[in-house]
């Protein structure tokens, strides 16, 4: 599916949303954050029906080493891509929207976070040119949105991935 149009979300796209990925209470908070000038969230449309979404995080990370050793450096969170939609380049459009973004608005450098487990996520990254930064995985604390609306935080450890996004325009 290579016919997606990616654009910022906005507060009239909640139902839509919410109808196609669930996690109402996610974006709910995403769109206040937007609302409040701390991220972006970006969504991927196929026709009329959200497939994708991923989140800049423009404010502080919330982990002591990240804010120590990336100070000021934005964050991608939360991509995810409709499971039937899967495979199709989805997540890698809006993965290279976010870094158009991000460049637009003068940043040199982006960094997530990947479970250590996921290497499907991590693979993607690696192709899309982040790589690995110099320091141990950092704990951090995963945000669980149930359908019921509550929010769970639970313990985490992510492996900190980074890309230089002058080194990626020059090329």
């Amino acid at each position: 599916m290579r016919h997606v149009r990616i654009r910022t979300a906005s507060e009239e796209d909640l139902p839509a949303l919410v109808a196609a990925l669930g996690q109402r209470a996610y974006f709910v908070a995403q769109l206040t954050r937007q609302r409040a000038g701390r991220g972006v969230l970006l969504v991927a449309w196929h026709a009329f029906t959200p497939v994708g979404d991923v989140y800049l995080r423009l404010e502080a990370a919330e982990e002591q080493e990240l804010r120590d050793r990336l100070p000021g450096v934005p964050l991608l969170a939360h991509l995810e891509v409709a499971g039937e939609h899967r495979g199709r380049r989805i997540g890698t459009q809006l993965v290279e929207a976010a870094e158009g973004r991000l460049r637009d608005l003068g940043h040199a450098r982006v960094a997530l976070g990947v479970d250590l487990d996921n290497d499907r996520a991590r693979s993607l990254y690696r192709r899309l040119g982040y790589r690995e930064w110099a320091h141990p995985p950092v704990s951090t604390i995963r945000e669980i949105y149930h359908p019921d609306g509550r929010l769970e935080r639970a313990p985490d450890e992510c492996e900190i991935l980074v890309k230089d996004l002058r080194e990626a325009q020059a090329r």
